[in-house]
Order: C-alpha cells, then structure tokens, then sequence
C-alpha cells in the first residue's frame, strides 16, 4: 500500500523518537520503518500498527490515487469502443473463412 511517508516522519520527529524507537512501539522492523519513510510502502499490517502508535486513523496514512481526468476517461471509452469493434470485426472475418473453408 502507498502510504504518506512525510507524515509518518513528521509524526514520529514530533514524538521525538527515532526510526528505531518507532519500530519497537509499533512491533515493526527497523527495516519496515526505513521502507516506510523512504519509499512510502507499508503492508496492510504496518499501517494499521503505525496507525494505532501514532493515534491517526488509517485514512490519513494511505495516499489517495489520484482521479481519472477527462483524458482518461475518454482514453478508456475509446479502448472499450476499439475492443467491441475488434471483437465484432474477429467475428465477422471468422464467420467468412468458415462459410469459405465449408464451402457455402
């Protein structure tokens, strides 16, 4: 899961802990902490630990995705659009070499 890195940081200098002290209250690895704050990626269950030692809910730690813009929106009609076209079009061209191949 993608997590707020800079707030785990904030938080924890705010405590005035270190990475190490953070693992040990919330039953981490120090190695989980270092994921955590340089690369924003923690388990299902190191959020929930760092949530619950911290006192802020989930939601606060998870990066949020960003919403697809119009782009993408009309990107995907298109690939939706192109694929039933291309299913039709497959379909069309088997239908023709069979009656071929049968000899209708």
């Amino acid at each position: 899961m993608m997590i707020d890195s800079e707030l785990v940081r904030d938080q924890r200098t705010r405590r005035g802990w270190t990475q190490q002290q953070l693992a040990e209250v919330a039953d981490l690895s120090l190695r989980t902490v270092q994921r955590v704050e340089n690369q924003g990626v923690a388990s299902n269950e190191s959020v929930s630990a760092l949530s619950a030692v911290l006192e802020l809910p989930r939601e606060a730690l998870l990066v949020q995705p960003p919403k697809p813009g119009p782009q993408r929106a009309a990107a995907e009609r298109r690939l939706v659009w192109l694929t039933a076209l291309a299913a039709t079009a497959g379909a069309g061209v088997g239908t023709v070499v069979t009656l071929l191949v049968v000899g209708v």
